[in-house]
């Protein structure tokens, strides 16, 4: 089953809506999304506007990427040192 992404309005909506005295029940219901999610996207975006959570989010893909690259580029190294060695 794939994954629903929420933009950054509407996390931020179901946090607003939440804080304004609407039980979280309730706001998961409408969202259709667990009580767990919730949480966590309390936990995670708690005080934030939209524009503050839509840049943590693009600052956590980009350090995925990056992530990423650096263990390719490791990997690159690795094997092109072998190659040098003569281990291949």
């Amino acid at each position: 089953m794939k994954r629903k992404r929420y933009t950054e309005e509407q996390i931020a909506f179901a946090l607003r809506q939440a804080e304004s005295g609407t039980a979280v029940v309730e706001v998961t219901r409408k969202m259709g999304i667990s009580e767990q999610t919730f949480y966590r996207w309390k936990k995670k975006f708690a005080g934030m506007g939209v524009a503050e959570v839509r840049r943590l989010k693009q600052l956590e893909e980009e350090n995925k990427k990056l992530k990423q690259l650096v263990a390719d580029l490791s990997l690159d190294k690795k094997m092109l040192q072998d190659v040098v060695q003569g281990k291949v």
